[in-house]
């Protein structure tokens, strides 16, 4: 399958090389590479050699006929997700809380398996969130755009925010009005379906900002750096003030509560462009 790309070079930037534009885009070195031997970057319908100049105004075609993935296809599962934002490379959907990400082997009935029932063919995994966590969950809709959105992931390019409440039970009102969490998380040895912090965990670092404070609650704008299973979780629960409706990490967690997590916005650079995407929960879901 070839899949062909259109864009037009921003009048805003100042001339660059082929080979630059395309690191730029974050393209994979192997499809640079086949780009340049195929002679399938057209600038206004030309090749172009990749040491040579494009200008602004001019009109960039890409031809990538060396796409492949690995992902088992996503079987549909009859419902439709709820779409916060579309494009032709991208969706987002409102995840609902107690929905997992992905299926397991022979599972349905997931986010992607309803992506798969609204466009009609298997979705690409970008990123997770927790089952328990709800909100805003961003899909590809095809596989020449998924190396491009994690490399954005990685640079942080890519920028995932959420809104959690938590409890402030036991710490008072002592949490200060920001700060950064940099404690590496592991396995919990006596529960395999935890995690806590540990130093031999791996990097985990995560931003929050206090919003409003309550007697016993405060919510918060909490944004991730690294991406590790229970992340948030772990790292607001290290600091004495644990999720509201948490049951893994909230000592004071009662059966029905809902987790107090949703993913709030996402920022991203639309793959095979330049243009800033900001995509925001529903008021009415936040």
């Amino acid at each position: 399958m070839i899949y062909h790309f259109t864009l037009t070079y921003p009048e805003s930037k100042t001339p660059e090389a082929v080979g630059d534009l395309l690191r730029e885009l974050l393209l994979p070195r192997k499809w640079r590479h086949f780009l340049r031997i195929e002679k399938q970057v057209l600038i206004n319908g030309s090749y172009r050699n990749f040491n040579e100049l494009v200008q602004p105004g001019e009109v960039i075609d890409l031809y990538l006929d060396q796409v492949a993935s690995a992902q088992r296809p996503y079987p549909p599962s009859g419902r439709l997700p709820e779409v916060v934002y579309e494009d032709e490379n991208l969706l987002v959907i409102n995840k609902p809380k107690g929905q997992k990400t992905h299926p397991n082997q022979g599972e349905n009935g997931t986010a992607l398996n309803d992506c798969a029932s609204y466009l009609g063919q298997s979705p690409y995994i970008i990123h997770r969130l927790d089952m328990l966590t709800g909100g805003l969950l961003l899909v590809a809709k095809n596989p020449a755009v998924v190396p491009i959105m994690n490399r954005q992931l990685l640079s942080k390019t890519l920028k995932r925010d959420y809104l959690a409440t938590v409890d402030l039970t036991d710490l008072g009102q002592e949490l200060p009005d920001s700060g950064t969490i940099n404690l590496p998380i592991g396995q919990d040895p006596n529960d395999q379906r935890k995690r806590m912090v540990r130093p031999d965990g791996l990097r985990a670092v995560t931003h929050y900002q206090v919003l409003e404070r309550g007697t016993a609650s405060a919510k918060l704008l909490v944004s991730l750096e690294t991406g590790r299973t229970h992340q948030i979780r772990v790292h607001l629960a290290s600091l004495g003030c644990p999720i509201a409706g948490d049951p893994l990490y909230n000592p004071r967690y009662a059966e029905g509560q809902e987790l107090q997590l949703a993913g709030w916005r996402l920022s991203f650079i639309k793959p095979y462009s330049f243009d800033p995407v900001q995509v925001l929960l529903p008021a009415d879901q936040r």
